[in-house]
């Protein structure tokens, strides 16, 4: 391609489905022959980065997501326009509606309708990270603590459940957890949370509140000190750090670091620094 063409496609943001081909070698000796294997991708462009996820047998993206260049993208994926609006793009839609659909279901009470459309979803994708919290949450609200396990189990090992764009669901999916009384579940969740998002304070304060119930107060106490390090003003922790003053509940060796997280939240207040979002925190 041209350095004009490369240009061009550089100032547009692509979105769509391109095909790979690797060329593999099957049999040995005499018998040895070339197949051509063709892989399809949804790619998606987002500012500078692009990122390219296969397709399922359903013909929806799905699994990880790995980033490649503009230049990658150019020298060894071929685009499939028809392919993509024909099959693809309609199942992307009717997975969406889907999932919305056992949302608006959730959010109205209606648990086994919920239950229903996300069921349907995930039989197009196993993997979609809205469908899964979705029933997870759907069976916590209904008591059903075994059906739960089991979405749990999946969600730990979804890299894309901590993903940023799902921050306010994977929040709400650990705090049901510790109200479901499945501590020892909330704790792993939470571990595996903050494995890989280590800048939310929300996640920290949550951990704390788990940590308390379980007795570990000395983890309680290290995890809001580890929310008001990233967020000074943040009010649920400071709240939490101050009833946990009040019942004398802080060991000793924890007592100048509180102190001196407090003179920073003073500071903080002093300086005009605005209180961070409790929004996901509970």
């Amino acid at each position: 391609m041209s350095t004009q063409a490369s240009q061009t496609a550089k100032k547009s943001e692509v979105r769509g489905v391109f095909s790979s081909q690797e060329i593999r070698k099957v049999g040995t000796g005499t018998t040895t022959r070339k197949t051509v294997q063709k892989t399809f991708w949804f790619v998606e462009q987002h500012g500078d980065v692009i990122e390219c996820q296969p397709l399922n047998t359903n013909y929806i993206p799905s699994g990880p997501k790995r980033k490649i260049t503009m230049d990658e993208l150019i020298a060894k994926f071929s685009p499939e326009p028809e392919f993509y609006m024909n099959s693809v793009f309609p199942k992307m839609q009717e997975l969406q509606q889907t999932v919305d659909n056992g949302d608006e279901h959730r959010k109205n009470g209606e648990t086994f309708a919920a239950e229903y459309e996300y069921s349907r979803a995930l039989k197009l994708d196993t993997d979609n990270v809205r469908a899964n919290f979705g029933i997870g949450l759907t069976y916590l609200e209904r008591g059903d603590n075994a059906k739960a396990q089991d979405i749990f189990q999946r969600l730990v090992k979804l890299d894309a459940t901590f993903e940023p764009e799902h921050k306010h669901l994977f929040n709400e999916f650990g705090i049901s957890l510790r109200k479901s009384k499945m501590l020892d579940e909330s704790v792993e969740y939470y571990h595996r949370a903050l494995e890989l998002t280590k800048n939310d304070e929300n996640l920290f304060m949550n951990m704390a509140r788990v940590l308390l119930e379980i007795k570990d107060i000395p983890g309680c106490v290290e995890h809001l000190l580890n929310a008001l390090r990233l967020a000074p003003r943040h009010e649920p922790s400071l709240k939490f750090l101050a009833w946990l003053i009040q019942k004398q509940l802080v060991p000793a060796d924890k007592m100048d670091q509180v102190k001196s997280a407090l003179q920073a939240a003073q500071e903080a207040t002093q300086s005009g620094t605005p209180p961070q979002d409790s929004a996901t925190a509970g």
